[in-house]
């Protein structure tokens, strides 16, 4: 009962003064409203980044070429290649934890279909390729483990391909030509779009890895080769694994190759939006405590404004303690309004954002929290000091006061 009735003075003072209030309250408003948006927009570029870097596939690791020496020259990723569709068949057949293994090649050529030409990528991929990509159908389907054996002339395309050598017609049956080689199109993959490096997913036509490397590279040797691991935890052991398996593999030699896994990808990529988050949140919870500087300073007017009223409390009997708690509750009162009234401007901002530029926002319920908090908590600490120095006032100066 005391407490409510501590809560309904300081409503009563703040409300004889309401403009005065708002003005103060301003300064918490503006700062909990930023930082709910600040954040919702880098949570929101968070997710965006993870689910790019999700449509690349499931517990993915590739074995990339390069990281050696020789003669005292030392290579790095991306150098020569000396993997092997062997590598990729011992890795398929004694590691233990995976669920498909995929030798990969990559090349640009140009190629001609309908009356029309485009320059794109040609991947040369096994059968699963579209299963550890986790990349459906649209239309058709996929090539068949027959036409890896005997290198076929058989390709799948993705919808940009599609677009732009038949926008008038179903690509599925067609025939298009690579290095004026011709390949049947047996299927059309859904679109994908950009993924986070920026490049076309869509742009692509996937041959069997068999006919790339006799019929358009015409080399030995593997770009890379992507293995998918059953389950997220074991990636680290299975990642392992394919390094002592190929280490051994070259007899104990100097590593030619380098293996990565997904969630490093992930890790480095978020770690730029995380940051971002961050450093946005802090710039934006400075105004917060600019808010509580306001707050101080409008307490410090009120408890000279009403230092006779403070005088008459003192004076009837009230402690020192009483007149501390209303000053601290008009101050708390005041800064978890505003800190209220900043989750709603805070959310209709960042859908408004999200509206007009199409950002990706994820308002998190934790930066809503933390943010409500930090406001009252800031009523606490900029408030006790005004609050403090109205309870040590005495009595007879209070009531001489004019």
């Amino acid at each position: 009962m005391r407490l409510l009735n501590t809560l309904k003075v300081a409503l009563r003072a703040l409300r004889r003064n309401a403009l005065r209030s708002v003005l103060t309250a301003l300064g918490i408003i503006i700062g909990v409203a930023a930082v709910i948006a600040m954040v919702a927009i880098g949570n929101g570029a968070k997710a965006q980044v993870e689910a790019s870097i999700a449509s690349l596939g499931q517990n993915i690791i590739t074995v990339f070429p390069g990281n050696f020496t020789s003669g005292g020259v030392r290579g790095g990723w991306g150098t020569a290649s000396t993997l092997t569709v062997d590598d990729a068949l011992a890795i398929r057949g004694q590691v233990a934890g995976i669920t498909a293994v995929s030798p990969e090649m990559r090349d640009r050529a140009q190629i001609l279909a309908n009356g029309l030409n485009w320059n794109t990528q040609v991947l040369g991929e096994d059968i699963n390729y579209p299963e550890i990509r986790v990349w459906p159908f649209a239309a058709g389907s996929n090539f068949s483990e027959a036409d890896v054996r005997s290198a076929a002339k058989v390709c799948i395309i993705g919808k940009t391909v599609a677009d732009q050598l038949y926008p008038d017609k179903d690509p599925v049956g067609q025939t298009l030509r690579i290095r004026n080689i011709p390949f049947k199109v047996l299927g059309l993959l859904a679109s994908k779009g950009f993924n986070y490096f920026g490049q076309d997913q869509d742009d692509v036509v996937i041959i069997p890895y068999t006919s790339h490397l006799k019929r358009i590279a015409r080399r030995p040797y593997l770009g890379s080769i992507m293995v998918q691991a059953e389950v997220a935890e074991q990636m680290p052991r299975v990642q392992q694994d394919i390094t002592d398996l190929l280490q051994q593999r070259r007899n104990g030699k100097d590593p030619d190759f380098t293996v990565r896994n997904q969630l490093e990808l992930a890790q480095a990529a978020t770690a730029t939006t995380q940051t971002m988050t961050i450093l946005l949140g802090a710039i934006a919870g400075v105004s917060l405590v600019v808010g509580g500087i306001g707050i101080m300073n409008i307490m410090l007017v009120s408890v000279t404004e009403r230092t006779r009223e403070i005088g008459i409390r003192l004076a009837v009997g009230a402690h020192g303690r009483d007149v501390l708690l209303q000053f601290l509750a008009e101050a708390i009162v005041l800064s978890l309004m505003g800190g209220l009234l900043g989750v709603l401007l805070g959310i209709g901002s960042s859908r408004l954002i999200s509206n007009l530029n199409h950002w990706p926002v994820l308002v998190s319920t934790t930066a809503i929290l933390g943010a409500v908090g930090f406001s009252g908590a800031i009523g606490v600490f900029f408030g006790f000091y005004p609050a403090r120095k109205a309870a040590q006032l005495d009595p007879i100066e209070a009531l001489r006061y004019e």
